[in-house]
């Protein structure tokens, strides 16, 4: 996907969310805001949009010098989403359709994403679960079921921290030693690490790697080389969030997208209107 006219006044909201995070100087959120302006005067259009926000999130760990600036909001992320869903596994395991419930609620963990609300409160986190649960899913559920029955390797591209948890009660619902849990491979705005996954309980459910990127995405040309080995040979990917759609949207292969529609451009290329839940599979076919 590239990136859109619509996208740089996003970027600019963002980078000065960021900024004030992570900094009480407002020197600091200046600098930073007047960086990510110059750099949007500049940006290559047809790249897609992780790719801008990949430099800005690298611009502001040099200023701040900090590794991972939001590691203790990731760490609260995983120990709020961990506490909904203790409350929600009772009736997970009654459900009629199990593999349906999960689906939703990985759905809606992906409302945990402060590259779009910088302000993720327990309120909407619960919010989002009910609508989940309640609202219809857009997609082939059937040709998912059917795809994870057949797979014998199932790549899953996680996207946050605290959503990476809610993607756990569908996990455990995929095939068992099938499955590969793929983080970024260092911090990014709230994106989910291995430390991350390991927080979510993963470690022994599924297999865990990083994908070498500190993108908010998967963008593969910087990926590393296991990472892409893994990719090409799993039969299955699952891409979790809009960061994900967008870097591998136009990829010719088969994948299948699990995300919360939560702007107009994603809209757009999603056909798909803003708060629909989204179980998308790519045009390409295996």
């Amino acid at each position: 996907m590239k990136t859109h006219l619509d996208c740089i006044p996003c970027f600019a909201r963002q980078a000065l969310e960021a900024g004030r995070r992570i900094s009480p100087d407002p020197a600091c959120h200046e600098r930073i805001l007047r960086d990510v302006l110059r750099w949007a005067a500049e940006i290559d259009m047809d790249q897609p949009p992780p790719v801008l926000g990949q430099r800005l999130h690298r611009r502001l760990r040099e200023i701040v010098g900090l590794a991972d600036p939001y590691r203790e909001v990731k760490e609260a992320q995983n120990r709020l989403a961990s506490s909904v869903l203790a409350g929600l596994e009772a009736d997970l395991g009654t459900a009629a359709d199990p593999l349906d419930r999960a689906l939703r609620l990985a759905i809606a963990g992906n409302v945990i994403d402060l590259g779009v609300d910088g302000d993720v409160t327990e309120a909407a986190v619960r919010e989002a679960v009910r609508r989940a649960l309640e609202e219809p899913v857009a997609g082939d559920l059937e040709g998912f079921r059917k795809r994870v029955a057949g797979a014998l390797s199932i790549l899953y591209l996680a996207d946050n921290a605290g959503e990476i948890v809610f993607d756990r009660a569908l996990i455990e619902r995929l095939p068992a030693g099938r499955v590969i849990v793929a983080v970024r491979g260092g911090p990014v705005i709230n994106d989910a690490t291995v430390a991350d996954a390991r927080a979510a309980g993963l470690e022994g459910l599924a297999e865990i790697v990083d994908n070498g990127s500190d993108a908010p995405a998967t963008i593969l040309g910087d990926c590393s080389p296991a990472f892409l080995r893994r990719y090409a040979e799993a039969d299955l990917v699952l891409a979790k969030g809009q960061g994900n759609f967008e870097s591998l949207g136009d990829e010719r292969r088969e994948i299948f997208f699990l995300f919360k529609v939560k702007c107009p451009v994603i809209a757009r290329h999603a056909g798909h209107p803003v708060g629909t839940h989204v179980l998308m599979r790519s045009q390409a076919r295996p």
